[in-house]
């Protein structure tokens, strides 16, 4: 006799409104009166001055008020793949998360204006890290930090081109000239890449490192921004740069600043099921096998609650990255008659597996884990509220309007209360391997929210927020999701793969 029980379920529409929501706590420069976050006001208005160029704008990406391109940039990739993979899936929530995407994108054509130079970064970190202050009173320095030809910066220019390419895809149907101009930017600016090859780690140093450093070097951006291009233009030249270059590819990792299995996943979704397939749809296949709890050839662990986990701060990076990979794969598993992973000698994995285990991810990371705390603020009754946020942990400006210091924040960094104003939607760095939090703002690497933890993340809640768990049977756990992915491909436009 097989056992049916009913599985507890989250609001998942509710969490994706309030995870699109953080971004508009994240912005930097003039906002507009549709501002929803209404604790934040206008900063940072005079940006790039400093060099003549008009760099306000932007997102600040974390905690802090610096302005980081190379991450900006994945934020806003993972943003438009989001949109191009689920935005018919995302209801009213799709225009504020196109909102989000132009935000990004509007910055990334100004700081790639000027040809032959792109802006890594704006704020000066020593400055800023060194006060705890909100960024509407910001007074340390806002240098700008610019790549050039003799001083390059492949891997942040790149990466902006590969925001700018996914991005003119999603406007094509939206403002056909603003994609095109997107488009025609990614170009440019991917050439400059390929042209001065060489790592922004040497041509800015300390402004970026150890902060955001390109640890795994500029080869993968560079293959990242081609195929981008390529399905977004169908161009030829392209491709062929991503199939000379797939021997860099065999690798499992995917973040802001590894990109390999989200290439292989991206090509694999052109290829599949075609001649091309190769090495990309096996890389793609390894990097499942990667994350699966059951898989002999694991690289990750799970945590006693059954959260994945890897070495470093802020886990839930991984852990929103890898569930939004495994439901892209298991979609085009599926359009390729429900095609099977392998992983060693364990039995043939199904597409809907993929989506049990990111279901899974996504249901801890909401409140189902052995503390039942929600790492989503404003989500659920219990979660964090002494995050590692300079402006949600002061008063805002409206309810206190004098200036406050560099060192006059101090006291609200140090204070045992909870912050002062709720950034709705953001997704702390998350438990330790043992499923312990610990709610306090001096312990970033638990406390501090990202943008690159939330982007993947719209792109997974919208497929949950479509796809509610059906009731489940035990032991037939591997058939859940079919009737799901069957219902979600129907409905799936899929975006352009440009000429085969």
């Amino acid at each position: 006799m097989i056992m049916v029980m009913k599985v507890a379920s989250h609001n998942y529409g509710d969490a994706l409104s309030k995870c699109i929501l953080f971004f508009e706590g994240q912005r930097s420069g003039k906002l507009l009166p549709t501002q929803r976050m209404t604790w934040r006001a206008h900063s940072a208005l005079r940006d790039g001055s400093d060099v003549g160029v008009d760099l306000v704008g932007g997102y600040y990406d974390a905690g802090d008020n610096i302005k980081f391109s190379f991450p900006m940039a994945f934020t806003t990739t993972m943003l438009a793949w989001s949109i191009l993979e689920f935005g018919n899936l995302m209801g009213s929530d799709k225009q504020y998360a196109l909102e989000a995407l132009k935000w990004g994108t509007d910055y990334f054509l100004k700081a790639t204006s000027v040809p032959g130079k792109v802006v890594a970064q704006v704020g000066d970190p020593s400055g800023d890290h060194n006060c705890w202050e909100r960024p509407e009173d910001m007074d340390t320095p806002r240098t700008s930090y610019v790549v050039n030809t003799s001083n390059p910066g492949s891997e942040v220019s790149a990466e902006i081109a590969a925001s700018l390419a996914a991005s003119s895809m999603v406007f094509k149907s939206v403002d056909l000239r603003y994609s095109r101009r997107l488009l025609q930017r990614a170009t440019q600016v991917y050439e400059f890449a390929q042209k001065y090859q060489g790592s922004y780690n040497s041509s800015v140093g300390v402004g970026v490192c150890p902060y955001y450093c390109d640890y795994d070097g500029y080869m993968d951006e560079l293959i990242w921004g081609a195929a981008w291009l390529y399905k977004a233009t169908g161009s030829y030249n392209y491709w062929n740069y991503v199939v000379q270059n797939n021997q860099h590819l065999d690798n499992y990792e995917f973040g802001w600043d590894s990109k390999h299995a989200g290439i292989n996943v991206l090509v694999s979704g052109l290829v599949l099921s075609t001649p091309k397939a190769d090495p990309f749809v096996s890389y793609a296949d390894k990097f499942v096998c990667s994350v699966l709890p059951e898989s002999p050839t694991k690289t990750v662990t799970y945590s006693p609650g059954g959260l994945q986990f890897k070495p470093g701060g802020s886990n839930t990076q991984h852990v929103t990255a890898a569930s939004f990979l495994l439901l892209v794969y298991s979609s085009y598993l599926q359009m390729a008659k429900n095609r099977v992973v392998q992983c060693g000698n364990n039995a043939a994995t199904p597409p809907s597996r993929l989506v049990d285990v990111a279901k899974s991810q996504v249901d801890y990371i909401l409140g189902s884990n052995p503390i039942k705390m929600s790492y989503m603020v404003g989500y659920g009754i219990n979660f964090p509220r002494k995050i590692h946020h300079r402006g949600s942990s002061m008063p805002s400006i409206y309810s206190h309007p004098k200036h406050i210091t560099c060192h006059g924040g101090t006291l609200f960094f140090e204070s045992k209360y909870h912050n002062y104003n709720m950034l709705t939607g953001a997704i702390v760095g998350g438990p330790d391997d043992n499923d312990q939090y610990i709610d306090d703002r001096t312990n970033p690497p638990q406390s501090e929210p990202t943008t690159y933890i939330n982007a993947p993340f719209v792109g997974v809640l919208a497929y949950f927020k479509s796809h509610p768990p059906p009731l489940q049977t035990s032991p037939n756990h591997q058939q859940t999701h079919l009737h799901n992915l069957e219902e979600f491909l129907q409905k799936r436009i899929s975006p352009s793969f440009g000429s085969q």
